[in-house]
């Protein structure tokens, strides 16, 4: 055993035994390092390696404190027993007004939908677009092709990272969109026309809702566990009664919930739509920010027969605001590719040229690492709070990757009212009615952990427990 471990395995032993408890704060790394005569990087890997068990976590600038063990963590949610019913979307205004927030105000934005843009490499891809744009002249023939068919760098490194998942493509499989709700529109338009039937997860990513509306699609939703995702039974029943024409699903890190359908059920999955052969649009945004040491599956990797249209963006992981998404099409590439061309014809240039040099030469898998740990002590440290400052009456889940947090609240707290009065106290949330095509689950809210954790956050969760406790 490195020394690093066994350092790591006496600390834990201190955690387990309750000398150090619940929110405690650990030696510094100096201190650590003068009393145990070890080096100061050997107290970091033993801090690192406590932080991946889910011992430790670290707050920005005040080092590392205990959390909360097992017994002390509150439950998950479970599955909501709802009626798998036809519903006409029409919640854009709701959802609106609280984007509206999202822009226009200083609050603290537990409700954003994307991380904090301090977590990704900007330096370094400002330093991938300088290039982009200087080779722009030199190589003018190559980016009139980019205009219609995508970056064939790009496009060449996509297909090799679907590779390392076990998914082998051609290249003219994927085309390159303008970030992942232009993939999702294009591959809906492809095998629907307005008025068809889609089997959704309940609840669902707001966006998936705003879709189905613009393109006048009705909403089947399928009750989804917070932990497990889709129920597949009730699916495969919604498949053999109702006319569904596709499918539209998140199965890794899925947004509100943060669950993840297991490997063999998405082995199930794909049998199910083989069977009834409905194409079925995949939004795998957070496929990269998973917490273990190996990736969840990609439904994707079962797929025989071109049936799965694989949808994935760098907004999420590595360039947000450059607008870079892709789909993987499958049998419906050509159709989607021809609804690109007669829509916005093209995705950013030099854009996609600055993400093949930055995924080509700038460390990808170096910056998905470093991701990937901020995210999940960020997750320990707001689950912590929540278990310190929230109402025991209250189910939480503990995604496996990703951004969010599911909240499931007391049945009479009504949490758009909720979404209100915390807003007029300096906090964003996302109040469960906009990730709903019936407008469902208004006890619970969708929190956001995709920044550093921080005396700050610290504080607004405290205050925010504390207008739940107070909530009337």
């Amino acid at each position: 055993m490195k020394r690093y471990e066994q350092f790591a395995e006496e600390i834990t032993h201190l955690i387990k035994s309750g000398v150090l408890q619940t929110g405690q704060k650990l030696p510094s790394v100096r201190h650590a390092s003068k009393v145990y005569k070890i080096s100061p990087s050997t107290v970091f890997k033993a801090y690192y390696l406590l932080e991946d068990r889910g011992l430790i976590f670290a707050r920005e600038k005040s080092g590392y404190f205990v959390r909360p063990l097992l017994q002390d963590t509150l439950p998950e949610p479970d599955i909501k027993d709802i009626e798998v019913v036809t519903t006409e979307v029409s919640v854009s205004d709701l959802i609106f007004s609280v984007m509206d927030v999202i822009r226009n105000n200083e609050a603290v934005l537990f409700c954003a939908f994307y991380p904090s843009t301090d977590l990704f490499p900007m330096a370094r891809l400002q330093r991938s677009m300088n290039h982009a744009l200087t080779d722009f002249k030199s190589r003018h023939h190559n980016y009139i092709a980019d205009m219609t068919t995508g970056n064939v760098d790009l496009r060449r490194q996509i297909v090799l990272r679907y590779m390392l998942n076990n998914v082998n493509l051609s290249m003219d499989e994927v085309i390159i969109t303008n970030g992942v709700m232009e993939a999702l529109n294009l591959c809906l338009q492809a095998v629907t026309k307005p008025g068809d039937l889609v089997a959704i997860e309940s609840p669902a990513f707001y966006a998936i809702l705003q879709i189905l509306e613009r393109l006048k699609l009705k909403a089947v939703e399928i009750p989804t566990h917070p932990r497990k995702g889709i129920d597949l039974e009730a699916l495969e029943k919604a498949l053999q009664k109702l006319p569904i024409k596709t499918c539209c699903l998140m199965t890794n890190f899925q947004n509100p919930t943060g669950a993840t359908i297991s490997d063999e059920d998405k082995e199930q999955l794909y049998h199910i739509l083989n069977k009834y052969q409905t194409p079925t649009v995949i939004d795998d945004v957070y496929h990269e920010l998973y917490f273990d040491e190996t990736p969840p599956k990609l439904l994707k990797s079962f797929d025989k027969h071109g049936l799965i249209m694989h949808c994935g963006s760098f907004s999420k992981s590595l360039a947000p605001g450059y607008r870079v998404g892709y789909v993987a099409a499958g049998r419906y590439a050509e159709k989607v590719n021809r609804l690109k061309l007669m829509s916005t014809l093209s995705t950013s240039v030099p854009a996609q040229a600055a993400i093949a040099n930055y995924l080509q030469y700038g460390g990808y898998d170096r910056h998905l690492r470093k991701l990937r740990h901020v995210l999940a002590c960020s997750q320990a440290s707001m689950l912590s709070a929540i278990v310190k400052y929230f109402p025991k009456n209250i189910a939480v889940t503990k995604p496996k990757g990703g951004y969010f947090l599911w909240v499931e609240l007391d049945k009479n707290i009504d949490s758009l009212q909720l979404y209100k009065i915390a807003l007029a106290n300096g906090i964003c949330i996302a109040p469960g009615a906009i990730f709903s095509a019936s407008q469902g689950f208004n006890n619970c809210i969708r929190l956001n952990y995709g920044q550093a954790w921080s005396d700050k956050l610290e504080l607004a969760i405290q205050k925010l427990g504390n207008l739940i406790k107070s909530f009337k």
